[in-house]
């Protein structure tokens, strides 16, 4: 029987204490208990899957809610008083086969879970994919250097100003303003405070939609990418600028849809540029009128578009990540790019 760590990190208690909390909980809770469910459906699995939760968000409704020979193989473990989720991560991880970590890029907390589980047992993106993606301003680098658009391009004719934390998740901290020079001196007195910021043009979207883009990434797909799902974020900006996050739905999931070639094209350049992105991974993107879509940011991880997907798209969406992990760890054993490594999924 193959054991599993589902560890997703604010709902196993990383964030206690923290603002960011009681904003993100909710999204982390529906994260973990959709990995977990999803891991436990998977047909003739011999899979136990150990869920890490916390007071503050226990993993009971999750096993209720279970059919009980799925509930059988479900497991609940959480850190012990003063211990650090990371070393509670680390003791964990060695007692399974493998761990599915889900975490904020903030303080680069998603490549330190990643050290703490190690390369065979980690599910998810390599270690260069996430450097990149663990701040804001590497990431479009890199997709700036491969020729993709991005918002820096826009800066000559940009209306709105965005300023958010260059290490960030959600939209914690993420201010609008229409003036770039108020946009600047908060930028200024953030980073002055020691506050890793960005700040950078606000895309005005073509069609008024800030989008996300669900795709699975890894050895064997047709240009290393397959797009799942166009999503539309609902995002709103108060009357001081602030910026909310309010979750997503759903706006294509079927490769028939006109947008898919563009989709597809962008999530192949996008791999190429971000060298060792595996399993699923979210892109946050907007349609501009001029540029097409631009990338605003790429997490190379679970994010709250995982949520219902294997559903929508009659995929077991698992059992895929896990093959892409297989393929991953096969082609780095052989000394080969994952890329040629013809191992069947």
């Amino acid at each position: 029987m193959t054991s599993i760590l589902v560890l997703e990190f604010l709902s196993a208690g990383g964030l206690h204490g923290d603002p960011a909390e009681a904003v993100l909980m909710p999204l982390g809770v529906s994260m973990r208990d959709a990995m977990a469910a999803d891991l436990l459906a998977l047909p003739g699995a011999d899979l136990r899957v150990t869920v890490a939760d916390c007071s503050a968000a226990p993993a009971e409704a999750l096993a209720a809610r279970l059919p009980p020979a799925q509930a059988a193989r479900l497991h609940r473990t959480r850190a012990h008083p003063g211990q650090t989720l990371l070393d509670f991560l680390g003791e964990q991880a060695g007692a399974h086969d493998l761990a599915w970590v889900v975490a904020p890029e903030t303080g680069e907390l998603l490549p330190r879970c990643r050290e703490r589980v190690g390369d065979a047992r980690w599910l998810g993106s390599g270690a260069d994919a996430q450097h990149a993606a663990a701040r804001k301003s590497r990431t479009l680098a890199r997709l700036a250097a491969a020729g993709l658009p991005v918002p820096d391009d826009l800066a000559a004719e940009a209306r709105r100003w965005v300023v958010k934390p260059d290490d960030g998740a959600g939209a914690v901290d993420t201010v609008v303003l229409a003036d770039r020079a108020s946009a600047q001196r908060l930028a200024a007195r953030r980073a002055a405070a020691g506050e890793p910021v960005i700040l950078q043009p606000w895309v005005e979207s073509a069609d008024d939609q800030a989008c996300s883009l669900s795709m699975l990434c890894g050895p064997g797909l047709p240009g290393g990418a397959e797009p799942l799902a166009l999503n539309r974020q609902r995002i709103r900006v108060d009357a001081a600028g602030q910026v909310h996050f309010d979750g997503i739905e759903r706006l294509a999931t079927d490769p028939a849809d006109p947008r898919w070639p563009a989709l597809q094209a962008l999530a192949s350049r996008i791999a190429a540029a971000m060298p060792g992105l595996c399993g699923f991974v979210g892109v946050d993107l907007v349609r501009h009128a001029r540029l097409g879509w631009v990338p605003i940011e790429v997490n190379a991880r679970v994010s709250c578009a995982w949520v219902g997907l294997s559903a929508a798209l009659g995929r077991p969406l698992a059992a895929e990540v896990l093959a892409l992990h297989r393929r991953a760890r096969t082609a780095a054993a052989a000394g080969m790019s994952p890329e040629v490594c013809d191992v069947a999924l």
